[in-house]
Formats: C-alpha cells, structure tokens, sequence
C-alpha cells in the first residue's frame, strides 16, 4: 500500500458510497486509477467490505468480553459476530479478549444480550459501556 491507497482508503471510510469520480477529483488521479485500486485492495482482502453506519435512535453499548486462557477466541468470536445486534467484533489485547459494538433497540435489549453472552461457557465476566455519541474520524 502507498499513500495514494491510504488516501483512497480514508475517503472510503467517511463514505463508502463516494463515487470512484469525486475520489479521483481529491486525491487527484484518474476514476479509471481509483477504480483498480479499490478492486486490487478488495481482491487482496485489505479492504474487506463495504458498511453503512446508522442512526436509528437504538442504545448502542461496547461491550468488553473475557474469555478462559485455554479457549479458542477466534470461535468465540465468530459465534458472537453471527448475532443480530452485534455490529463489530474485535478481538484485543489487554485485560479483556474480546470487544462487540452492538445496536439494541433499548437497555433491556442490552441487557438481555450481556446476559446471553455471560451464559456461554467460555465467557468469564463483561463490563459494558454505554455509547453516548459518536464520530467519523
């Protein structure tokens, strides 16, 4: 990766659905140049999805998640991901193994889904953090 794909990349990331034109006009190239950029970092996994960001006026919570030393957190992981409310999952370093950001539609729905995660086996403890606002960095 060179600058010109870290430029393309931090424009993708305000907004995924920027035309590959308007692309060209900022980092000043051509369409045609973007375009086989985007495609060369999606082909080779750097770029590995295109996302949208809502407001739905739901209680969005990160919620910090420890596992058993002997438990394979990559499977947590995935098994977590599939969850419905669950937007991001991270796998980190530090006292906890695992952070999700999740999208419920009220407290209770986080709650409800703290208490879910708390009964898998593998799971230690949690803490939680409310998300109060937000920013597109």
């Amino acid at each position: 990766m060179d600058d010109l794909d870290r430029r393309i990349l931090n424009l993708l990331r305000r907004d995924a659905r920027t035309p590959y034109t308007e692309i060209a006009e900022e980092v000043g190239t051509s369409e045609g140049t973007v375009r086989n950029r985007v495609d060369r970092m999606s082909s080779e996994g750097v770029i590995e999805r295109f996302t949208v960001t809502t407001r739905t006026g739901n209680v969005k919570a990160m919620v910090e998640i420890s596992v058993d030393m002997n438990v394979n957190t990559s499977a947590v992981s995935e098994r977590l991901a599939d969850w419905e409310e669950v937007d991001f999952v991270w796998q980190v370093s530090g006292q906890e193994d695992i952070v999700l950001i999740v999208d419920c539609v009220d407290t209770r729905a986080v709650n409800e889904l703290i208490t879910r995660a708390r009964e898998l086996d593998e799971i230690e403890g949690t803490k939680t953090r409310l998300i109060l606002d937000e920013r597109l960095g």
